[in-house]
C-alpha cells in the first residue's frame, strides 16, 4: 500500500466514530433548552390533565434525579409534570411540549431540558458571575442551587451537549426578569447568556431563536408589572429574540405567578411561535377549560357568612353558591345535605360550586381539599357532626319569623357559665349556657322567680347548638313577647354526647352513651342553677326536652325522676325498641297516675325524618297516656324540625 492510500485509510478510520455519531443524531428530534426563574420552574400545582403523558413524542432529559418517578439525570424519559425538579409545579414547558407534538408531523419528537430556580438573578446563569452570586444567594435558594451543583448554567450546557448526540437543538425558552425588574443592564446580560449558549453548543443564532415569555400582568396589578416593558424591548438588543405575550394569562392570588390555566396558555403560546418559525401550522391539544359558574343577580350572601365575605350565596331557587381560593389544590369538594359537589377551578386560583335546590332551614357543610375535610373559612362555625362545621341557612319566608329577632320585641340574654361538678366523668369544671328572659333584668322583677326548661341537643352537637343552630333565644323572645309562653329560664349543657357514639347498652333507662351526664344534671347542674339564678326550684316548675339523642336522655332522666320534672318533650327523639308496658319500671302502666304527674308530654318529628315517633305515640295513647304530637311538613332530621317542635312545645309549659 502506498503512502497516499495509507493516509486515506488512517483518515477514514479516524472519522468512523464521528460518522457513527452523526448517523445517530435524529434530525427529527427537536430539542429545546428551558431556563429561568420561578415562572419557568413552575409554581402552580398540576391538575389531572397535566399528569397524563402525551406519549413518547414528548421527552424530558431531567436535570436532576427524580427518585419517586424513577427518572435519572441525563436520561430521556416521557415528559409529565413536574419537569424541573421533584416538588416543583406546572411550567410553560409542559404545554409547550404538548402543543409542539400536536403541531408537528408524527415522525417528529420534542425534547426539553429544564433548569430553573425560583428568584434567581440573570447573573446566576453567567459563568463569570456565578461564583460570587452563589456566595450571596439567599438561604432559601441554596438548596435549589445545590441541586445543580451550584452552577445551573453548567448543568444546562452539559446536558445540552449530551442531548446533541441524539437530536438537534431548535430553540431556547427563557422566563426570567422579575428579579431584575428595572435593571438597565438586564438586556445585555440576557444577550451574554444567549451568546454563551450558542458559543458553547456551537449553535447558529439565526437557526436557534431565543423565546422569552412575559411576566404576570394581573390586569396591570402584577407585582413585577414594571418588568413588562424591558422584556418587550429585548428584541432591540437580541435580533433573534421573540417575546411571548402574557396578555390575559390568568394568575394566582400572589399576582407574581401564573395559575395552572395561565401556565397552559403561556406554554401554548411559546409553542405556537416556535411552530410558525419552523414552518408548521400551530395546533393546540385539547385543554379542559374551567367551567364557569354564573351567579345570578338575585343571589344573596347567606347570614352565616363571616362579615366581609361575598360567599356562600343563595338564590331564589334555593341553590347555594360556594367559592374558595385554593391555587395549590387539585380537587375541591363541598359536602352539604348528604351530597358532594365537585368544585370547579375558575382559572384564577379559586374554585366554585353550585348546588341543587336545598331544603329550607339550617344545614352543616364541609369542604374537602385533596381528601382532607375542613371548614369553609368564609363561614361561621357550628359544633355538629362531632366537630366544628360550616353552616348555611336556607331562608324560609315570613313563616320563619318566629325564630328571627324582631324589632320591638324585648330580647333576653344567653349567658355562658362554668360550674363545678364532682360527679363529672370528663373533668370537674363544665360549661353550660343559660337563657334568661328580657324581664329577668328589670328592677321590678328583682325578687321574681322563674321556671326552668333543661334543653338538650343531639348526638355530636354541643351546648351552643340550640342557641346558634336552633335560634332558641329568638323563639323564646318572640313567644314570650306575644304572651304565647310564660317567661322561663332555659339551660343547655353538652350532655356528654359531643363525642361519637361508642356503642354499649342503650336501652331506655339503661344507657351507656351520654348516661354520665345524668348524675351531673341531677346532682350538680340543677343545684347550681337553683342557687345562682332566681328559679322556682320544684318539679312543678322544671321541664326537660331534647332533640334526637337529647330526646333519649330526656326519657331516661325524666321517667326515672318524676319527683323532679313535671313537663317533658322530644324532637325527633332517638327512642328505639321501647316496650311502653314495661319500660322505666312500668311508669306508663298506670296511665292515670302518670297523667297526674306529667302535666304536659310532647313529641315531634319531621315528615322526611329517619327517626319518627308516631308508633311510640300510638302505643302510649293505647295505654291512655296523654301525649301531644306533631309532624313537621317537608323537613327531616334537622334544626328546622326542632325549631318548629320547640315553638309548639313551650306555649304549654308551666301552665295548669
Amino acid at each position: 500500500m502506498n503512502l497516499k492510500n495509507k493516509f486515506l485509510l488512517t483518515a477514514a478510520l479516524m472519522m468512523l466514530p464521528l460518522m457513527k455519531s452523526m448517523a445517530d443524531v435524529d434530525p427529527n428530534f427537536y430539542i429545546f433548552l428551558c431556563f429561568g426563574q420561578s415562572n419557568m420552574e413552575g409554581n402552580a400545582r398540576p391538575e389531572a390533565q397535566d399528569l397524563t403523558s402525551p406519549g413518547p413524542r414528548f421527552l424530558l432529559m431531567p436535570a436532576v434525579d427524580f427518585p419517586d418517578k424513577g427518572r435519572k439525570m441525563g436520561e430521556w424519559c416521557e415528559a409529565t409534570a413536574p419537569l424541573c425538579r421533584p416538588n416543583t409545579g406546572l411550567t410553560p414547558a409542559d404545554w409547550f411540549g404538548r402543543t409542539m407534538v400536536a403541531s408537528t408531523p408524527d415522525n417528529i419528537k420534542i425534547g426539553v431540558i429544564h433548569v430553573a430556580i425560583g428568584g434567581i438573578d440573570i447573573k446566576g446563569f453567567l459563568p463569570d458571575s456565578i461564583p460570587s452570586y452563589i456566595k450571596r444567594a439567599p438561604s432559601w435558594m441554596k438548596g435549589m442551587l445545590e441541586a445543580y451543583d451550584n452552577n445551573p448554567y453548567e448543568r444546562l450546557v452539559t446536558l445540552a451537549k449530551k442531548a446533541q448526540q441524539d437530536g438537534v437543538i431548535k430553540g431556547i425558552l427563557m422566563h426570567q426578569g422579575e428579579t431584575n425588574t428595572g435593571d438597565p443592564k438586564w438586556a445585555g446580560m440576557v444577550q451574554q447568556v444567549y451568546d454563551n449558549l450558542c458559543g458553547d453548543l456551537k449553535l447558529k443564532p439565526e437557526e436557534v431563536n431565543l423565546y422569552v415569555g412575559n411576566i404576570v400582568q394581573a390586569n396591570g396589578q402584577g407585582v413585577c408589572i414594571g418588568c413588562k416593558k424591558q422584556i418587550d424591548e429585548l428584541p432591540q438588543t437580541i435580533h433573534t429574540c421573540q417575546v411571548i405575550s402574557s396578555d390575559d394569562c390568568t394568575n394566582g392570588p400572589d399576582r407574581l405567578h401564573f395559575d395552572a390555566a395561565g401556565y397552559r396558555e403561556l406554554g401554548c403560546r411559546y409553542a405556537e411561535a416556535v411552530a410558525r418559525h419552523l414552518g408548521f401550522e400551530p395546533k393546540r391539544p385539547h385543554i379542559d377549560m374551567p367551567k364557569k359558574i354564573e351567579v345570578p343577580a338575585d343571589a344573596v350572601t347567606v347570614e352565616n357568612a363571616i362579615p366581609g365575605n361575598e360567599f356562600p350565596k343563595i338564590d331564589k331557587e334555593r341553590r347555594a353558591y360556594f367559592r374558595i381560593e385554593a391555587p395549590q389544590a387539585r380537587k375541591v369538594v363541598v359536602d352539604i345535605c348528604s351530597k358532594k359537589y365537585d368544585m370547579q377551578p375558575d382559572g384564577k386560583g379559586a374554585f366554585m360550586a353550585v348546588t341543587d335546590p336545598l331544603p329550607v332551614g339550617f344545614h352543616y357543610y364541609f369542604m374537602n381539599i385533596n381528601g382532607v375535610n375542613f371548614i369553609d373559612p368564609a363561614s361561621e362555625t357550628y359544633f355538629g357532626c362531632n366537630r366544628e362545621a360550616g353552616g348555611l341557612e336556607v331562608p324560609e319566608g315570613p313563616e320563619g319569623d318566629y325564630y328571627r329577632p324582631q324589632q320591638g320585641v324585648p330580647h333576653g340574654q344567653v349567658r355562658s357559665i362554668y360550674y363545678h361538678s364532682p360527679n363529672s366523668k370528663f373533668g370537674e369544671w363544665r360549661h353550660a349556657l343559660v337563657y334568661t328572659p328580657a324581664e329577668y333584668e328589670l328592677a321590678k322583677n328583682a325578687k321574681k322567680r322563674y321556671p326552668v326548661l333543661y334543653l338538650q341537643h343531639g348526638m355530636g352537637e354541643g351546648e351552643t347548638s340550640w342557641a346558634l343552630q336552633g335560634k332558641m333565644q329568638h323563639i323564646m323572645d318572640n313567644a314570650i313577647a306575644k304572651g304565647e309562653a310564660v317567661p322561663m329560664l332555659v339551660v343547655m349543657e353538652s350532655g356528654d354526647i359531643k363525642q361519637p357514639f361508642g356503642g354499649g347498652n342503650n336501652r331506655q333507662g339503661m344507657s351507656d352513651y351520654g348516661a354520665s351526664f345524668y348524675p351531673v344534671l341531677l346532682n350538680d347542674l340543677i343545684p347550681y342553677i337553683d342557687q345562682n339564678f332566681r328559679t322556682k326550684a320544684d318539679r312543678e316548675n322544671r321541664a326537660m326536652a331534647g332533640l334526637s339523642w337529647g330526646g333519649h336522655q330526656t326519657f331516661d332522666v325524666v321517667l326515672n325522676n318524676l319527683d323532679k320534672f313535671a313537663w317533658m318533650g322530644t324532637f325527633s327523639g332517638a327512642i328505639f325498641g321501647l316496650d311502653v308496658k314495661t319500660a322505666y319500671n312500668g311508669v306508663f302502666a298506670d296511665a292515670d297516675a302518670f297523667n297526674k304527674k306529667m302535666h304536659y308530654f310532647y313529641m315531634n318529628w319531621g315528615s322526611d325524618d329517619f327517626i319518627k315517633s308516631q308508633s311510640i305515640v300510638d302505643s302510649l295513647r293505647q295505654l291512655g297516656i296523654k301525649v301531644d304530637s306533631s309532624e313537621s311538613a317537608g323537613t327531616g332530621h334537622e334544626f328546622l324540625t326542632w325549631r318548629r317542635g320547640l315553638h309548639e312545645f313551650i306555649p304549654h309549659l308551666f301552665k295548669k
